[in-house]
């Protein structure tokens, strides 16, 4: 963690890899997990920056670090402290930048998913 000084305040930011040096393994290793992609997608629809507990997850506090380290680490997101809330930004333009079409692919796989129908429970076979 990196601590600065701004404006007579001290500011507490995690590491953040250059999106540059990122592989699209690394990436994509990121949001193959469904609880990654809607982090993604939550940051991908606000309007603003988001703290990491107003994202509603079906995950524990801790594994929710877990996957919002893993997004981190993917360059996917940039963390920042407001008081002690840690807030998350996509790193949209940089992303972009490095893997066009990517984030928009994501957006239209999370739209299509709204549009399916719910999956067909396994009923007993047919005699």
């Amino acid at each position: 963690m990196v601590t600065t000084q701004r404006n007579g305040q001290r500011d507490r930011v995690p590491p953040h890899p250059d999106v540059r040096g990122i592989s699209l393994q690394q990436v994509l290793e990121a949001v193959v997990d469904p609880v990654r992609r809607r982090i993604v997608a939550e940051l991908d629809a606000a309007a603003e920056d988001l703290a990491c507990g107003t994202i509603d997850l079906p995950v524990s506090k801790s594994t929710a670090t877990h996957h919002f380290h893993v997004l981190r680490e993917a360059g996917l997101i940039r963390q920042y402290y407001v008081g002690t809330s840690r807030m998350n930004a996509l790193r949209r333009e940089e992303f972009e930048e490095a893997f066009p079409g990517l984030l928009g692919a994501l957006r239209v796989e999370r739209e299509r998913g709204r549009a399916r129908p719910p999956a067909a429970q396994p009923g007993p076979p047919p005699a």
